[in-house]
């Protein structure tokens, strides 16, 4: 059973400087809720109660929103500002949250092989809260990718497509089409130019990983910008055995973008807040 989701927050966010000088970019809110949230209540509503966080300095903020405030509590209890408080007492209740540190940078392979300690030898479920998945219409994009899981048990990754010129900026796939939404993965390569792109299927920052991920991890040597890369481990793995792209249902943000982070916001305020 998928029990436990991992949260890489190490990074420095360095696109939204100097906003996140002293503050995790996880932190920077769409309207009224951090980014973080919304990744820990997809997780959540996926039937995941485990939280992993593999963070750094300067994350601490993280580490207090899943965290009673004392004074604040007191400031307004009884009032009706209590109310705006309910969501994430409702994650607290719901969910347990652990965390380690990533003392170096090293890629996104490195950050999840951080996290062993965290999940143990279980699946679990990856988000990068950078991109912020929302679907309005019906399940959120962990939970899709959940019970595509609990019927072939092995890796699965998201995948949008996206324009040439922005190829660059991610791991790409190609594969065989299992069916409209689903392909079993043949090639994956991190941010190759537009020409050298085997398709436009972008991986976006939602997986689920099996365990034997860990030991793949270890044996894989630094890739791209020098860098441990997931997506050089995942396609070991799908050498090695099978590993499914699933195209999702929803809207996707980049909210590691200021382009994106403001479209986030946008549709945010004008489909999901309440006020």
């Amino acid at each position: 059973m998928l029990s436990k989701c991992l949260f890489p927050v190490a990074g420095y966010g360095t696109r939204f400087l100097p906003a996140t000088k002293s503050m995790p970019k996880e932190m920077m809110p769409v309207v009224d809720k951090p980014l973080i949230q919304y990744a820990v209540e997809e997780a959540m509503n996926a039937g995941i109660p485990d939280m992993g966080f593999v963070t750094g300095r300067t994350k601490r903020a993280i580490e207090d929103h899943f965290d009673i405030n004392y004074e604040l509590e007191k400031e307004i209890a009884g009032s009706g500002k209590e109310q705006r408080l309910s969501s994430i007492r409702e994650l607290m209740a719901a969910c347990t949250f652990s965390y380690t540190r990533q003392k170096q940078m090293q890629g996104l392979g490195h950050a999840i092989l951080t996290g062993k300690t965290l999940v143990g030898d279980n699946p679990f479920g990856v988000i990068l809260a950078d991109d912020l998945c929302i679907n309005p219409e019906g399940q959120g994009v962990l939970a899709q990718m959940a019970t595509l899981f609990n019927q072939f048990r092995c890796t699965i990754v998201a995948v949008e497509e996206v324009p040439e010129d922005e190829i660059h900026k991610y791991g790409v796939i190609a594969g065989e089409a299992i069916s409209d939404d689903i392909i079993r993965v043949t090639d994956m390569v991190e941010k190759p130019a537009k020409e050298d792109a085997p398709s436009n299927l972008a991986v976006i920052g939602r997986y689920i990983l099996t365990p034997d991920i860990f030991d793949i991890i270890e044996n894989t040597p630094p890739g791209k910008n020098g860098e441990v890369q997931i997506t050089d481990a995942i396609l070991t793995q799908a050498k090695q055995g099978c590993v499914l792209a699933y195209r999702f249902k929803g809207h996707r943000f980049d909210c590691g973008s200021v382009p994106g982070f403001i479209n986030a916001t946008n549709y945010a305020y004008e489909n999901l807040f309440k006020g």
